[in-house]
């Protein structure tokens, strides 16, 4: 895809701190075990956007007049097809189409038109689904989860529950033999403002449902989260009324949309 000319970031509205992160989601450092308890906090495929958003996007981008810098609505539009048919690039992505996703990124990140998030969390409260990030699950992990052969990700949801400082993860599962049998992991943290744009975030429980699927993970429950755990630091650097990107301190990217809570 031929990337559009876009004008110059605007350098005064620069916002992405050395470190980078907010109540998203996703991985860990420490493996927590099948207790589902201990401190810490977008069916749809894992990548593509929820069937019933997924016509919306360039509509709702071109709609869009909320205090927008420049040409940001050109390059959300721009991103938004580029993530396209990836599967929210949870089993990869070929080298040159990161890249071209993280240009986008920069380039959004430079005109971020809430450079303090965490001062304005009214634009980070609510309902959100997983575009693209760059966690991922390869090789060996992807087959002992069974997300090769009879398991499919859908839906990846988040609210951010400002009332409560609670994040809530919703990662939905089709399993595929067992009369379509659909269940999920919810993943439930807590975060604390640690700067401007920064959110410390600390797990605090999760839980397979139904019984089943939890039966169908229990042996590498560990491995299932490790990989989306949110627990540790992420830093908001984009955010407006529809679109947040964050990145946490394990150098992932993520990539979020905002859904009206109607449609959860």
């Amino acid at each position: 895809m031929a990337t559009k000319l876009v004008r110059p970031p605007v350098p005064a509205q620069h916002v992405v701190p050395p470190t980078t992160r907010v109540p998203q989601m996703i991985t860990t450092h420490r493996l927590i075990p099948a207790t589902h308890h201990h401190p810490w906090t977008q069916s749809t495929r894992f990548g593509d956007c929820p069937s019933k958003f997924r016509p919306s996007y360039t509509t709702k981008v071109a709609g869009q007049s909320s205090g927008l810098v420049g040409d940001n609505k050109e390059i959300k539009a721009d991103l938004y097809q580029v993530v396209q048919g990836i599967n929210r690039g949870i089993f990869g992505v070929p080298s040159t189409k990161k890249s071209e996703i993280e240009g986008l990124v920069k380039l959004l990140e430079s005109q971020n038109p809430t450079p303090d998030p965490t001062l304005n969390l009214e634009k980070v409260g609510g309902w959100w689904n997983l575009v693209y990030s760059t966690v991922t699950i390869l090789g060996s992990k992807r087959t002992k989860l069974g997300l090769r052969d009879f398991i499919t990700l859908g839906d990846f949801l988040q609210n951010i529950d400002l009332v409560k400082g609670k994040a809530v993860n919703v990662i939905k599962f089709n399993v595929r033999g067992l009369n379509l049998l659909n269940g999920q992991l919810t993943i439930e943290a807590s975060f604390k403002i640690a700067s401007k744009s920064r959110v410390i975030i600390n797990y605090d429980t999760s839980t397979i449902t139904p019984d089943q699927l939890m039966n169908m993970f229990r042996k590498n429950y560990d491995l299932l989260l490790s990989i989306f755990n949110p627990e540790g630091w992420l830093e908001i650097s984009y955010v407006d009324d529809t679109l947040r990107i964050g990145r946490d301190d394990k150098g992932n990217i993520f990539i979020l949309e905002r859904l009206e809570d109607k449609m959860v």
